[in-house]
């Protein structure tokens, strides 16, 4: 949820980009990475939790595109997917 999501530091370092209408996507702005997507008026901000340093010690609610992970990443008794959920 967006109200439990803050920036520890580097925030001034971050550069946006609209990808489509009301999408934002957020990458640093020395290297690339793209870090965090969200659309305004939805209540989440999507962390792209592969860019972390440390394990967040929470549990993701999708897993996708697990193909990409970091290796401290595992999941237990959810679904996840290397790619896009089938049928997407």
């Amino acid at each position: 949820m967006r109200e439990h999501f803050r920036w520890v530091k580097g925030e001034e370092k971050l550069s946006s980009f609209e990808s489509s209408p009301g999408k934002l996507r957020y990458f640093c702005s020395k290297c690339g990475s793209h870090l965090v997507a969200e659309r305004v008026n939805q209540p989440h901000v999507i962390v792209r939790v592969a860019t972390l340093d440390e394990n967040p010690n929470v549990t993701p609610q999708a897993p996708i595109w697990t193909s990409h992970n970091v290796p401290w990443l595992e999941y237990e008794d959810i679904p996840s997917y290397p790619e896009w959920p089938p049928g997407r």
